[in-house]
Formats: structure tokens, sequence, C-alpha cells
């Protein structure tokens, strides 16, 4: 029986941490107890809220109805757009923009909370960014067309309202530090080939950030990355004048 296996069902038995450092074949390094049961209470609770629903619950009750000229902006996705968010003081200013973005969250976990975290906060454009979850396979593994329907989702939620959409590339990759050997690249240039066709089709603004910030490889460009994967200042630098032209134009400006 694997350690860890073994110290969880002596757990579940009642042993004491005390017995389990008695019992044979158990390598020196076993986390304690405590700390698996910590574990396993911290993945019970992602299962209880999968998509996070309870992340925003508080800024949204907060956040007060736009007035009749606010021309509010959700910039909605993962770990990218929520320190993206962060920022908005420094490439936003002034500006009735509005942060949702989850780190390491798929698109199958945004299209469950994009009611309450873009359709209620009545907003007149919604910024999408994901994908690169999806690559990384973050709640298993997920096709291209996996990720196109969730896109569609979304669309479909927001234009049935009148918000208007505006739909980013997933960013360059050449790997992920927190899921090695899955070769994103080309992974990456298809998915983005297949939602640019989708969004212009559909009558959908489209914002390229993979061209300005990839390297011939594929990766992200030097300096633009903190791990070849979440841009840093200078990566945002490149990126908030093509976010704001996209809003523009869905807008109509």
């Amino acid at each position: 029986m694997r350690w860890w296996l073994r110290a969880l069902v002596l757990c579940a038995m009642g042993v004491g941490a005390a017995g389990i450092a008695q019992t044979a074949a158990l390598p020196a390094a076993v986390p304690s107890v405590d700390s698996l049961q910590k574990q396993l209470a911290a993945d019970q609770a992602k299962l209880m809220d999968w998509a996070q629903l309870d992340h925003y619950k508080a800024e949204n009750a907060a956040l007060a109805a736009p007035t009749a000229a606010e021309k509010r902006v959700v910039f909605y996705g993962d770990s990218i757009t929520q320190n993206w968010a962060g920022r908005n003081n420094i490439f936003f200013p002034g500006k009735p923009y509005v942060g949702r973005g989850i780190s390491g969250q798929t698109s199958a976990q945004m299209v469950v909370r994009f009611h309450q975290d873009v359709v209620d906060l009545r907003p007149a454009v919604v910024v999408i960014l994901a994908g690169t979850n999806d690559v990384a396979e973050n709640t298993g593994p997920m096709t291209p067309e996996m990720t196109l329907d969730n896109f569609r989702s979304m669309a479909e939620m927001a234009r049935a309202i009148g918000i208007k959409v505006v739909i980013c590339s997933i960013p360059p990759a050449g790997d992920f530090p927190w899921r090695h050997g899955l070769e994103p690249v080309e992974k990456i240039r298809a998915l983005n080939a297949m939602l640019e066709a989708w969004a212009k089709s559909g009558g959908l603004v489209w914002v390229d950030y993979y061209s300005v910030l990839a390297d011939a490889s594929g990766a992200m460009k030097s300096g633009l990355s903190l791990d070849g994967v979440h841009p840093t200042a200078a990566g945002y630098a490149i990126m908030a004048p093509l976010a704001e032209a996209g809003i523009q134009k869905a807008l109509g400006k």
C-alpha cells in the first residue's frame, strides 16, 4: 500500500500521529496527520464550490449598479486577468473597469460563474481571456472544441442581454511551470486560430495578444513574462492599448 494511502486509512481509523509513526514502511518525510487532514479539507472545499462562486460574492454585493452614463467593462478570465485587474489603476486610470479573474480557472469553470460575475454586474462590455488552463488540463483533458463551446456559451449569455463581447487570444507559453511536458505551443496556436475564426465570423471583437507577445518559437518573449506564462508589467503595458482599442471598437467608437 502506498504510504500516503496507508496514512489516510490509519487516520480514518482514528489512529493518532504517534500510532502512524510507529507503523512500518512509512518514509521519514511522510506528512503529518494534521497536514493531510488540512489538505483533505481544502480539496473538499474545492469540490463543494468547483467554479469558486464565492470568490467575488462580497465584491459583487458591494458594487453599485452602473450609472446611465457609465460604460462598465468586466475583464473576465483566469490568473492573467486577475493579475491585470490589480494593475488597472496603472493602465486604465479613472476607467470603470472591473476585474473578475480567478487564478487557475478553465473556461468550463468560467461558464458556471459567468452570470453572477458578469451578467449581474450589468457591464456594457465583457473582455474574455481564457484557454491557458484548458491547454494545461487544470480540470482534466479538454479538446479545442470543448474550449470553443465554452466561449460560445459565454458569448451567447452576454449577447442575449446586449453586452458587447471582446474575445482575446491566448497568450503564448513554451511550457507550464505547474504542469511540465504538455508541449503547449502548437496547441495554443491551433486554439487561437479556431477562436479567431469563430469570433470574427460571429461579429465579435478580436484582440490579438499572441502576436505581440510571442517569440519565433511560440514562447513568451524574453522580459515579458514572470514564469513563461504570466506577463510582467512590461507585458501588460503591451497588452493594455490592445485591450482598450478592443473595448472602444465594441462600444462603436
